[in-house]
């Protein structure tokens, strides 16, 4: 378990580039809070990029094949894409409701009881957001503040970092420990405390691959209880599983009335810059995540509303489709993974394998992710800028590959990077 404190930590410039040095007052701004909860504020100030904006200007220096960013390069179902050039070319181009046109939160509703037997009321539990993004955002902003801890498990998506940061509560974390990166149940115990305000899960979980079983998630469930905190759940990966079944949070015994179900549609449908996501919950506490949320982007997306409402009703074959496909691009990244002589961490969900370097006798995983673009042609995310600075050094010799690419890119960057051995 690690707790942090706003401004009482180290940044983590030896990650980014050259920091830019700006002045700093006595108390954090709130832009200070949120650079510092994403890991790129240094106590003196300087601020830094972001890894995934470092490993991107590599790639295109290099040529290489960027595996860093999680954005699949096909675009989604022509279906759900003609529905949008219908409603732009209808005329759904103004504001839509702050909470989601009716279509699509009736789609998302009906959604969970096509899939979970869950069934918000689409008139005032359900609201559609700019993306899980926003939603997540809104959530830690609408419930937590100074005095108040977050905690999630670690590694973490960088962004919880941030908006927790922003938010001026304390982020609290539990480890995932390799090779399943399943909790560390004791230290997870041990987290919780009586000012633990939100749990904020991600499963499948983004960057490690794993899928909590039903046994993780309902000890989540009874400790939020015991300690009387809103669980916010991360689900965009829902559909993304590998020979196992993704179980909902608000589907288990004492979940329902104290947590907010969070997903979208880039993931399932490969529509990423469309960001369109939803939230689902009890009224109360989805009302108080809406009057936040209405302040951030009122609403957006008025023609991409309707075309997801299309795509959340396609046939079971469809998401049986999706997660094959993406299996089947897993093992072929994961073969030349292997053949480079890595220790491959097999997920068992979303876009993400991780792999140990420690086998090639290297054990500074962000070194090697500078160097790799150049050594071999291929770009990854070195896990430990998921993590704060204990779980940084537990994490030191791990790599972060997304295999969410076309199967030829996938085939080419796998011949790559099995040459790595022969270019150390």
């Amino acid at each position: 378990m690690l707790r942090t404190y706003p401004m009482g930590r180290p940044g983590y410039h030896d990650w980014m580039h050259a920091p830019r040095e700006v002045s700093a007052p006595t108390a954090p701004a709130p832009w200070q809070r949120t650079a510092l909860g994403a890991n790129l504020l240094s106590p003196g100030g300087g601020l830094g990029v972001t890894i995934f904006e470092e490993m991107t200007t590599l790639a295109v220096q290099t040529g290489a094949i960027n595996l860093g960013q999680g954005f699949p390069d096909e675009d989604g179902p022509l279906e759900i894409r003609e529905a949008a050039r219908a409603a732009i070319a209808a005329g759904a181009n103004q504001y839509a409701p702050g909470k989601g046109i009716p279509e699509l939160r009736e789609a998302v509703a009906a959604h969970q009881q096509r899939f979970y037997g869950l069934s918000p009321d689409p008139a005032s539990e359900v609201v559609v957001t700019t993306g899980a993004t926003e939603a997540i955002a809104a959530s830690l902003l609408a419930f937590a503040g100074p005095g108040d801890e977050v905690l999630t498990l670690e590694p973490f998506y960088d962004s919880y970092g941030a908006v927790i940061g922003l938010s001026g509560a304390t982020h609290v974390t539990a480890p995932l420990l390799a090779p399943d990166f399943m909790p560390d149940m004791a230290a997870l115990e041990a987290a919780f405390s009586p000012r633990t305000k939100i749990v904020l899960l991600n499963n499948p979980h983004n960057p490690t691959g794993a899928v909590f079983p039903r046994e993780v998630l309902q000890r989540i469930v009874d400790l939020a209880r015991t300690h009387n905190s809103v669980i916010v759940t991360d689900e965009v990966y829902e559909h993304l599983t590998f020979g196992v079944s993704h179980v909902p949070v608000a589907s288990l015994p004492g979940a329902a009335d104290r947590t907010i179900t969070i997903s979208s549609a880039g993931k399932t449908f490969s529509l990423t810059g469309w960001k369109i996501g939803w939230l689902t919950g009890p009224e109360d506490l989805v009302a108080a995540v809406r009057t936040v949320k209405q302040f951030l982007t009122y609403s957006s997306g008025t023609p991409f509303q309707s075309a997801i409402a299309l795509g959340l009703g396609l046939p079971d074959s469809f998401y049986e489709g999706i997660a094959a496909s993406l299996q089947k691009k897993r093992d072929i990244l994961s073969e030349g993974l292997r053949a480079a002589g890595f220790d491959v961490f097999s997920p068992q969900g979303t876009y993400f394998v991780n792999v140990d370097t420690a086998p090639l006798g290297i054990t500074d995983s962000v070194d090697l992710a500078r160097r790799l673009p150049a050594l071999v042609g291929v770009a990854a995310i070195p896990v430990p800028v998921f993590c704060h600075e204990e779980g940084a050094q537990r994490t030191r010799s791990l790599l972060r590959f997304a295999f969410c690419k076309k199967d030829g890119v996938l085939h080419e960057a796998a011949g790559r990077l099995a040459s790595l051995s022969g270019r150390l």
